[in-house]
């Protein structure tokens, strides 16, 4: 594997117009496509061939809020900026995506949704996603205004209503019916479809992180009437409603008519405004869930709208957390939050995450490992406590040297320099890593990505 072709490969990363489509996403699109089904036992399958839906990926936010803004400002396309954060997404593997909304953009006070360039960038995000095989959750419903960092300037519903009326003021709830109904029936210029039909906008999670308090019988009706609104615009996806902003009154959910419940997780806190050191994987080898045997929670199906490994750089959380999501039977998980190329060189748009293949290169050959992990790894299979499992089927993971690894007949990355030798070397079609192994020596910083195309050909 000479080092000139890793070189050729950079080029394609930086240049994705001059790169076909990486392997990884050829793989996303021959995935199962489609509707997909919450079956009685709370399993989310494909409705063609019933297969369990196992999605992993990653929320990004270019059309919204500080990262439109800030591409504006840096004078960089805003399609150009999604041409070139899909083509790295999808060369990490990833088959996930999800976001929500910035409502208060693209909506006025009473709930009408307005064509603006903030949801033309969405439709064009949404169509670029589509063309890499990428799987999409939307959440409608923010709540956030759009300011972060700066002043808030939106102008929507959610700028004159706050979470704690959001769920109990008549004009409020009656805003977000009438959004979520037009937002359902939006024709996206770009896929010719309406959002509740395209077929790769496989569910829809109502609302990111609400605020409650007592009683739950407001609560439940409220999550019952957002869920309806959905369905009566003819949408018969999976609805999802989050439950774990809100532990204290967690039954009020469980006993909403919807088909799904969402949770995040940030297990070392967030915003810790320094770089955190130290070894955390004892915090991820379990995702605790103390109703875990309640009927109403096993009849639903589970996603993971939001995680991370806030403020630590090292590249070996994501693959453990994976790991730790489909014990505890999670189908989906998106990492928070992808950071756009153009910006990630400075890291502003939300300083407690940090993910960039340019520059994390390591940290994002572990997110590809860690999609890996969970697309292999069973729903409900256990792998017992740390340290015992760092190894784990084609996996291995090390603290001390700073190492996610998958090791496969056919694929080897690692996201630091290795003494692991290949399985089967002879077998091997895809390489990945940071760093040198037994079969690629390299000098630099960055990731580089090997393709076998043919015996002796490799891109």
């Amino acid at each position: 594997m000479p080092l000139r072709a890793t070189l050729l490969l950079l080029l394609a990363l930086a240049h994705p117009t001059l790169a076909p489509l990486p392997a990884a996403a050829q793989a996303n699109a021959a995935a199962p496509r489609g509707n997909v089904f919450v079956d009685g036992q709370g399993v989310l399958r494909w409705e063609k061939g019933k297969q369990e839906v196992a999605l992993f990926g990653v929320n990004y936010t270019t059309p919204f809020a500080y990262a439109y803004r800030a591409h504006q400002r840096l004078g960089v396309s805003h399609e150009q900026a999604i041409r070139q954060d899909v083509y790295h997404l999808a060369r990490l593997g990833i088959d996930a995506f999800r976001v929500h909304v910035w409502d208060v953009e693209i909506t006025d006070t009473v709930g009408n949704l307005q064509e603006n360039e903030h949801l033309r960038l969405l439709d064009f995000l949404v169509h670029e996603l589509k063309q890499r095989g990428i799987r999409i959750i939307l959440t409608p419903i923010a709540y956030w205004n759009n300011g972060y960092p700066e002043q808030d300037s939106g102008t929507g519903f959610s700028s004159i209503y706050s979470k704690g009326q959001a769920y109990v003021h008549p004009r409020a709830i009656a805003a977000q019916e009438r959004y979520l109904t037009q937002f359902l029936n939006h024709r996206n210029p770009y896929t010719k479809a309406l959002n509740r039909e395209d077929p790769d906008i496989i569910a829809y999670e109502v609302c990111n992180e609400p605020k409650y308090q007592p009683p739950e019988a407001a609560i439940t009706g409220f999550a019952d009437r957002l869920a309806a609104a959905i369905r009566a615009t003819g949408c018969r996806k999976p609805v999802f409603y989050n439950v774990s902003e809100n532990p204290d009154v967690y039954a009020a959910v469980l006993n909403a008519k919807v088909d799904g419940l969402t949770y995040q997780w940030y297990p070392q806190g967030l915003v810790a405004n320094h770089a955190l050191r130290g070894n955390f994987l004892p915090y991820v080898d379990q995702y605790p869930i103390p109703y875990r045997q309640d009927a109403r929670f096993t009849a639903k199906a589970r996603m993971v709208y939001e995680f991370e490994s806030a403020d630590v750089i090292q590249p070996v959380m994501y693959p453990f957390m994976a790991r730790s999501f489909r014990a505890a039977g999670f189908q989906w998980a998106t990492q928070f939050a992808y950071d756009p190329l153009a910006l990630a060189h400075a890291n502003t748009e939300y300083q407690t995450h940090y993910l960039n293949l340019a520059y994390t290169p390591a940290k994002a050959l572990s997110l590809l490992i860690a999609g890996k992990v969970f697309r292999q790894v069973q729903r409900g299979q256990s792998f017992g406590r740390y340290p015992q499992d760092s190894v784990f089927g084609a996996f291995r993971v090390s603290y001390r040297q700073g190492l996610s690894e998958m090791n496969t007949p056919t694929e080897f990355y690692y996201t630091a320099t290795t003494a692991t030798a290949p399985r089967q070397p002879a077998r091997l079609r895809h390489v990945a890593g940071v760093g040198s192994s037994k079969v690629v020596q390299y000098g630099g910083l960055g990731a580089y990505f090997l393709d076998r195309l043919a015996p002796g050909v490799w891109r």
